[in-house]
């Protein structure tokens, strides 16, 4: 990938309209003191070229990505538990659950995946970051 992603961070992309998305955004950003991650959505220029040198369809993708700069990305679940490991308090915890079979844990992420609109709601608009918050994210 081309984005040039900050040195010792990882890159979180994420659906910018779905407000299940921007609260789990929200919840991270208070719970990584470390300041481990960036963000971006998958609608913006970051998350396209993201999808697009991947071959991958960003209508079939209802996922969270985690990019680890050289190392690899994930998706869904696995996305979702390796970013628990690094949020403080208990959380990093949740990794044990990478012990069950993926297909097990992305049956129950995609439940939650494909029903995310009509549960938690959508927006018109990716959410705007304000300012004190606005250097974390990597699409403006």
């Amino acid at each position: 990938m081309s984005v040039n992603i900050p040195e010792g961070t990882k890159l979180i992309l994420f659906d910018g309209v779905c407000n299940l998305c921007n609260s789990a955004i929200n919840f991270i950003i208070s719970h990584d003191k470390k300041k481990i991650f960036r963000y971006a959505s998958l609608q913006s220029s970051i998350g396209q070229q993201f999808l697009n040198d991947r071959n991958l369809d960003a209508k079939a993708l209802d996922s969270i990505i985690l990019i680890e700069p050289n190392v690899a990305y994930h998706h869904k679940s696995t996305a979702a538990l390796e970013i628990a490991k690094h949020l403080n308090g208990l959380y990093p915890a949740l990794s044990i659950f990478l012990i069950l079979p993926k297909t097990f844990r992305d049956w129950i992420y995609d439940i939650v995946a494909k029903n995310r609109y009509k549960w938690f709601g959508k927006k018109d608009n990716c959410q705007i970051p304000t300012p004190e918050l606005k250097s974390l994210f990597m699409d403006q």
